[in-house]
């Protein structure tokens, strides 16, 4: 039986909650690791395995991993149904205007940011937390909803929604954190993996 390994930044709850998940929906064995410790974690697992990503955007912190790590998560439908259900969870109400906020150059943001227009039906505009594009405070101004594109909270949420609330949006959804739809998402990389090594 192929394990799932998935892979996050760093040691992640949500990243851990979600394997269990996927894990848990596919009947299969599961290891949750993190980009440094995926080499050691690959020697201990018995037989095949499929790597998945908990990466949203970046790529950066896989480059030349072991294992064959498929592509990011992101961008996604079943991302995109999480935040608008975060976004509903925080008291707003579809269609409204919202900003995207990542990491990462704003030009990776944006197809995140299609995807949830179309989800959320309503306009989707892009800011981030690095250098290379808006920042939060540019764009989320007063009355504005914030939608974090971001897997665990943390000190980029933190700094996101202080960003936010400072520049006076109204709504600061919760990050996707261990949604049904992110599960559903890695255990779909898990069956391609299986199908494409199967073939």
């Amino acid at each position: 039986m192929t394990t799932l390994v998935t892979v996050a930044e760093g040691s992640c709850p949500v990243a851990r909650e979600v394997t269990r998940r996927a894990a848990s929906s596919l009947g299969v064995p599961a290891v949750a690791t993190w980009a440094a410790d995926l080499p050691a974690a690959l020697r201990r697992v018995v037989g095949s395995y499929a790597v998945v990503p908990m990466l949203l955007a970046e790529e950066t912190a896989l480059s030349g991993a072991p294992g064959s790590p498929g592509r990011t998560l992101g961008p996604h439908p079943l991302l995109a149904a999480a935040q608008a259900s975060r976004l509903l969870a925080a008291g707003a109400r579809p269609g409204r205007p919202v900003v995207l906020v990542g990491a990462g150059p704003a030009d990776r943001l944006h197809g995140a940011a299609s995807l949830l227009a179309d989800t959320w039906t309503g306009p989707v505009q892009v800011a981030t937390l690095d250098a290379g594009g808006p920042a939060p405070a540019d764009v989320a101004g007063r009355g504005a909803v914030v939608s974090p594109y971001l897997l665990a909270p943390g000190p980029l949420h933190d700094r996101l929604r202080d960003e936010a609330l400072a520049a006076g949006a109204a709504v600061v959804a919760e990050p996707i954190g261990a949604h049904r739809f992110v599960a559903d998402l890695v255990a779909r990389r898990y069956r391609a993996h299986v199908h494409a090594t199967a073939a």
